[in-house]
């Protein structure tokens, strides 16, 4: 009888594929086949679509519809296919004219009386239509905002499918444009500073740390007694790195979206991710993966951000293990049968831990009832590949009554302006390496003409890669601390005393502030 086409879009992860979605009805028995490796809840779209084209007065011919989701190779997942069908067979059927739908990409999920539901993953399968030259994209009511954080597109909002077939039908027979959505929010949201670095007490050692890692990027372990303002000092490294930029938040917001609940992602937000996971959390959680559908964890949650990890030694071994390749690549690759699933992942890592189970070991540790058997497997929980990897380790103490004062420490807007400088002069260093911060140059760029130091200053670091008492990568860890060191102070070359002081905090020793 007639073929209709439309389109939509299929995610692996973050990356989409565009969809033609075809419709065929053919005389024969009643039957709404599927095609194009549906799951369940996509081969189900027929008994939904019967039933809201019905109650919208446009009912499904009683005959053969055959639909066809291509390419037919890549998996289609969700109901979020649901508008497309729909309009691919009310094409078919007549009700909709040819060709007004073939180049409009549909998204959203159908009631049975034909309203129109959100669905999650719409902000990323509208930057892949973008990036086809799909110019308009029809979306449920409650995923407007999101779709309209991509500039390139005109996006319509649609409360039924009625409201769709009422478009095209207009479209065909008046030629009146598709209704353009109004905005509904700000499309960027302003950056409120919530908790601030002067409401921390003390701790100058930390502060250093803290300032080195939001600098250079590097991943940073705190550990010391409970109550001593650990957790309190990484709430606040957010508020001293900079802002996202655009494409950057776009990139936040879309792995937001495909876990969020619907709607939520309605602008963005250029304050960089905190993510915090409980330590029971499982490696799924935390790296990502399923049974099903393939979503990300913790890790990529915390792209362009902050993952703190609370009681670190109390985190499963398996789960620990689980952030080497991430730390590494900055990216999740999580593979299955039928397909390999990337997330980005490049996070600024801190962890906090206790000196023992029971946290008193600390100072000359009389209050302390754990036994050495428990403090060796307490320590040995953060096990030593990992740990290569933290470029800063420093000891957090109890705070003294001294440290009360009326004057607050440093804020964060001060030291957050000297990390943007910092970064900018990262970024203008390494732009021909395509690297924007110290923590990502490899380290046979330092290790090599022009940026090699002098042996003045590497000769504490060279000595100690000699004993075997510093692995090659955390030799290439320490030149990058002292290089982030050097920026903080306005210096072009690190100093010896740079170098000593990426040593000190490799270590976990104490350093002056």
């Amino acid at each position: 009888m007639g073929l209709g086409r439309t389109r939509s879009v299929a995610l692996t992860g973050l990356d989409g594929t565009l969809v033609d979605v075809e419709a065929h009805i053919a005389q024969g028995l009643p039957a709404f086949i599927v095609g194009g490796l549906p799951d369940t809840a996509c081969s189900q779209a027929g008994d939904r679509i019967r039933a809201a084209a019905a109650h919208t007065g446009t009912p499904v011919p009683p005959h053969r519809i055959t639909v066809n989701l291509s390419p037919a190779s890549i998996p289609k997942r969700g109901s979020g296919f649901d508008l497309a069908i729909a309009v691919a067979v009310l094409a078919a059927a007549g009700v909709v004219g040819p060709g007004v739908a073939s180049e409009v990409v549909h998204l959203g999920e159908l009631a049975l009386d034909g309203r129109l539901r959100g669905v999650r993953g719409v902000l990323p399968a509208v930057l892949e239509a973008a990036r086809h030259g799909v110019r308009h994209v029809v979306v449920p009511v409650e995923n407007v905002a999101e779709a309209q954080l991509v500039e390139a597109v005109s996006v319509h909002a649609a409360g039924t499918l009625g409201d769709v077939v009422r478009w095209y039908r207009e479209l065909r027979a008046d030629g009146v444009a598709l209704p353009v959505a109004e905005p509904v929010g700000p499309a960027v949201l302003a950056a409120p500073r919530r908790v601030d670095l002067a409401d921390v007490v003390g701790q100058p050692e930390a502060r250093v740390a803290l300032e080195l890692a939001a600098s250079g990027g590097h991943h940073l372990l705190m550990a010391g007694p409970p109550g001593v303002g650990k957790t309190m000092l990484a709430e606040r490294l957010v508020t001293i790195l900079p802002p996202l930029a655009r494409d950057e938040a776009l990139e936040v917001h879309a792995v937001r979206s495909l876990v969020a609940p619907v709607g939520e992602v309605a602008a963005l937000d250029p304050t960089p991710p905190f993510v915090a996971p409980h330590h029971s959390t499982s490696v799924a959680a935390l790296v990502g993966g399923g049974s099903g559908v393939v979503l990300p964890g913790a890790v990529s949650r915390a792209h362009r951000g902050v993952l703190f990890l609370d009681e670190a030694p109390e985190f499963k071994g398996s789960v620990l293990q689980g952030l080497r390749q991430p730390l590494e690549s900055g990216e999740v690759v999580i593979a299955r049968s039928r397909q390999v699933v990337r997330y980005p992942a490049r996070f600024l890592l801190v962890l906090a831990a206790n000196p023992c189970p029971c946290g008193m070991s600390f100072g000359k540790g009389l209050e302390c009832r754990c036994s050495p058997r428990e403090l060796r497997a307490y320590a040995a929980r953060l096990s030593g590949p990992l740990m290569d990897r933290v470029d800063l380790q420093v000891q957090v103490p109890p705070v003294r009554r001294a440290a009360f004062s009326d004057e607050a420490g440093e804020g964060s807007a001060a030291v957050a302006a000297r990390v943007l400088a910092a970064r900018a002069v990262q970024q203008e260093r390494w732009a021909d390496g395509g690297w924007a911060l110290n923590g990502l140059v490899p380290g046979y760029v330092l290790r090599r003409a022009p940026y090699r130091l002098p042996r003045a200053a590497t000769g504490v670091i060279d000595r100690a890669l000699d004993l075997g008492r510093l692995t090659l990568r955390g030799y290439d860890r320490v030149l990058r601390v002292a290089w982030s060191a050097a920026d903080l102070a306005g210096r072009t070359v690190p100093s010896r005393e740079d170098v000593g002081l990426g040593l000190s905090l490799r270590r976990g020793e104490q350093v002056a502030a």
